[in-house]
């Protein structure tokens, strides 16, 4: 029925140009009617068979109004997206930035910025009076600290964690081949490793939730033997161990068994038609040490690939508890991924989007801010993401501590998305995140693949050219220093004296001023995530 309606308006317009064929051959009707029926009935012909817009494959010439609106939108933009000289959604921008970079339009514009410079929470990077020159946009940072074999040259721009069920299979195909196109990292999401991520070869970051999915043994626990087997396939580059994501942290999740495909089990490991469960949390640890052990064990297991983990901030006790475990035990991950809790998901309770978790500049200085405490910063990588899209979201991370970024949102973006809000519904108009063979079959991998590909590079470009106006030679170079916040109508501040940074081992020394630490560390204990009383 769902299938139907999409086609409804081309099927009526075959129809209608039949009856009006038949009303004019009696004598009763112009010429006129029938031959603008046809007419509308090629253009669904066309909008069928063409490869560039998965709307225009799913809704036959009614889906050209959304197109005449994003054509006229730049001149009414004042009258239908602003009101009292406001800017335009930043969801909308950003949309519009990963639109222009992922087709390869202008993405110029005159007249100035529309953005109000003069609003609290403007941010804007201050540039050079002697700018440098960078050659090259392909920024790279090695992840591996010492007990890593296999380091691995990661761009400082991948793709954020997103599963093969909750992303179609042409979704996945794209937004992997578009990876190894560009040489960056494509991170599986919990769903393991499925055979779409291997037909494209692009670099892959194994994500390994609370499921196991891909290394699980029969009964839902981590099964070393299937952990193996995946893990020493040279596509994997790195293995991330998720503890939580920014979208719903401390929250497990069910794929009802209607939902679990052959090729969805096939990758998970599980049985098809059943329901598929992932806890809120690990079986595999249960303490900050054995973390660490089980970290130390999926390196070595996976013949001395970078390993860390993924998580969102919540109690900060908990956090201060895996650093003194990596103090006492001597094990560091080799990488930390901080995710934001303004991180998109496919379907989330609403409390849990809106109000649990750490928003991601709070939970990556912190996180950044221990380990250079302790004098762990040299030793392990830090990536983030949440809601991360323009070269400048990606200064602005990489200036409170991170060293590379991640984006799912930009991606599928450039996958055509459209925020129509159905990811959960399985009626994506655009065949990004459906199972639907016939939906999914209107997103033409090879023409996503240009378009993940394009983004990516004209992103890195962009960044390029704030880091050249700064006057430096990578981003790894930026500092808060660098960055500039408004803070009220008449006030401006450097991020380096709007929030506190610490100095190397100034928390070995027992004086680190910033409250979280006066409050939270001395109750830390390496030996479980209850804080002390």
């Amino acid at each position: 029925m769902t299938r139907l309606l999409r086609y409804s308006t081309f099927a009526l317009l075959v129809l209608a140009t039949v009856v009006f064929v038949l009303l004019h051959l009696s004598g009763r009707w112009s010429i006129w009617w029938p031959v603008a029926c046809a007419a509308l009935v090629a253009v669904g012909v066309h909008d069928l068979l063409q490869t560039r817009r998965a709307v225009l494959r799913n809704y036959p010439v009614i889906g050209h109004v959304r197109f005449f609106f994003e054509y006229i939108r730049p001149e009414l933009r004042q009258y239908l997206f602003e009101s009292d000289g406001e800017s335009v959604p930043f969801s909308r921008q950003q949309r519009a930035i990963v639109y222009q970079r992922a087709k390869q339009d202008q993405d110029k514009r005159p007249f100035g910025s529309q953005l109000d410079v003069y609003a609290t929470g403007f941010e804007w990077i201050n540039h050079s009076l002697a700018p440098a020159e960078v050659p090259d946009h392909d920024f790279r940072v090695r992840i591996g600290g010492p007990a890593c074999t296999q380091p691995y040259d990661a761009s400082v721009f991948n793709i954020s964690a997103m599963s093969f069920g909750a992303l179609s299979a042409n979704a996945i195909r794209a937004l992997n081949a578009g990876a190894r196109r560009g040489r960056f990292a494509h991170d599986t999401g919990e769903g393991s490793i499925s055979r779409y991520h291997r037909e494209g070869g692009g670099d892959l970051i194994w994500e390994i939730g609370s499921g196991y999915f891909g290394c699980r043994t029969p009964q839902g626990g981590f099964s070393e033997e299937r952990f193996v087997e995946n893990a020493l396939d040279p596509q994997v580059r790195m293995i991330e161990i998720k503890l939580s994501q920014g979208a719903k942290p401390g929250h497990g999740g069910v794929l009802p068994g209607p939902k679990v495909t052959p090729e969805i089990a096939e990758a998970r490991g599980v049985p098809p038609w059943t329901d598929c469960v992932s806890p809120a949390r690990h079986s595999a640890f249960g303490s900050p040490l054995e973390l660490l052990v089980f970290v130390e064990r999926l390196r070595r297991l996976s013949g001395g690939k970078p390993t860390g983990f993924k998580l969102a901030i919540g109690h900060p006790w908990e956090w201060f508890a895996i650093a003194k475990a990596m103090q006492v035990s001597g094990i560091t991950p080799d990488f930390i991924v901080v995710d934001g809790k303004e991180g998109g998901t496919g379907a989330a309770p609403v409390e849990f989007i809106d109000r649990v978790g750490a928003p991601m500049q709070e939970a990556l200085l912190l996180v950044h801010n221990t380990l250079v405490g302790l004098n762990l910063r040299d030793r392990v990588r830090v990536g983030a993401a949440g809601k991360l899209v323009s070269g400048f979201d990606i200064v602005r991370t990489m200036a409170m501590g991170a060293d590379w970024c991640n984006s799912a949102r930009g991606f599928m973006f450039a996958l055509g998305c459209i925020q129509a809000n159905s990811c959960h519904t399985g009626t994506c108009p655009t065949g990004v995140t459906t199972q639907d063979p016939i939906r999914q079959r209107a997103l033409v991998v090879p023409d996503k693949t240009t378009r993940v590909f394009n983004f990516h590079q004209n992103t890195l470009k962009a960044l390029a050219e704030l880091v050249a106006a700064a006057g430096l030679s990578h981003p790894g170079q930026i500092r808060p220093h660098h960055i500039v916040r408004r803070v009220s109508h008449n006030e401006i501040r450097l991020l380096a004296n709007l929030y506190d940074f610490l100095q190397p081992g100034e928390l070995l020394d027992g004086e680190a001023e910033p409250a979280v630490f006066r409050t939270y560390w001395s109750k830390a204990r390496p030996d479980r995530f209850e804080a002390a009383v």
